[in-house]
């Protein structure tokens, strides 16, 4: 695997599942495929799982782990080719980015949507600048289009929980929320569930319809309550307008996930990536209650990132 950006196929994410829950059962013992390896992670916008599970992930490989808050402790980057530069960025993307490909052996980057230029962020633009300059494998520690290492660790964690034999129904739900959000957690989770075999239901409000690139093979519903019927899983995750690119049309009270909205779903355990506006997206009593498997899921980021590193190493 040379760089690790979206869902691949099957037989790959069917590996980097075994091999995560491997390093879950003995986070260390591979301790000594790392060493003298270094991972420069590159982050653009703020996080708190992404960047500490993935630190993590590498010490547990014996890799050293470099962290740059790029918008704060390094240099205002350019990204436009041809640019004149003589406004408020410093260093160009090709310097930045070829610099760091000497200083690491894998860089992993973090890069959110503008949410304005709709053209750019499906394009994955900032990100793939990273990719073309660097020359050196690349992950994703989410980008403009694509979360994939929450995604792996969801698929982690539903394979955890789900019933030997049995397909599991999964819903992915919309829910309310105060801003507009970039819709990556949501197309990638579309994208994973869909790719690993899963009965996929996404339910959402009108005119909030995900990139159908992310969603073929799946079901598409504007009523939760009926998506919501016999679901064995239930990812809660709110997302801004597609085609109407950016733009919040619902803050809708009722489509946050409470106890009554499961009242067909018996047990069905409930996901979400974190962070969560509580009360908001989700309610405490969900959040708080033994259907709640979201815990589980932030901790399974780190060896979704230690299986996906170990296979950039090889060996």
């Amino acid at each position: 695997m040379k760089h690790f950006t979206q869902f691949e196929h099957k037989s790959v994410a069917d590996k980097l599942i075994e091999l995560a829950l491997t390093y879950k059962k003995s986070p260390r013992v591979d301790l000594s495929k790392g060493l003298g390896k270094r991972v420069g992670c590159i982050f653009l916008n703020p996080s708190l799982r992404t960047r500490a599970s993935t630190q993590i992930a590498a010490m547990n490989l014996g890799m050293e782990a470099i962290v740059m808050n790029m918008d704060k402790e390094g240099w205002a980057l350019e990204m436009q080719n041809g640019a004149v530069m003589n406004k408020g960025t410093v260093e160009h993307i090709k310097d930045a980015a070829a610099v760091l490909g000497t200083y690491f052996d894998v860089l992993a980057v973090r890069a959110f949507p503008s949410l304005t230029n709709k053209k750019e962020d499906t394009e994955d633009f900032i990100f793939s600048q990273f990719i073309k300059y660097a020359g050196i494998p690349v992950v994703s520690l989410e980008s403009a289009i694509r979360h994939p290492l929450q995604s792996l660790a969801d698929m982690i964690t539903i394979q955890e929980h789900m019933i030997a034999g049995k397909k599991p129904k999964v819903v992915l739900t919309w829910a309310p929320h105060i801003k507009a959000i970039p819709h990556a957690v949501a197309n990638s989770f579309a994208e994973w569930a869909i790719g690993c075999g899963h009965e996929l239901t996404i339910a959402h409000p009108e005119g909030y319809e995900l990139d159908k690139k992310f969603t073929e093979g799946a079901t598409i519903t504007p009523n939760q309550k009926e998506a919501l019927e016999n679901a064995d899983f239930v990812y809660v995750k709110n997302w801004s307008a597609f085609d109407d690119y950016g733009k919040i049309h619902s803050t809708d009270s009722s489509w946050m996930l409470t106890e009554a909205h499961l009242k067909n779903a018996p047990n069905a355990k409930v996901m979400h990536c974190l962070p969560v506006r509580r009360n908001v997206e989700l309610s405490d009593e969900i959040l708080d209650s033994e259907r709640s498997i979201v815990q589980k899921q932030a901790e399974n980021r780190i060896y979704a990132a230690q299986a996906v590193l170990s296979n950039i190493l090889g060996g």
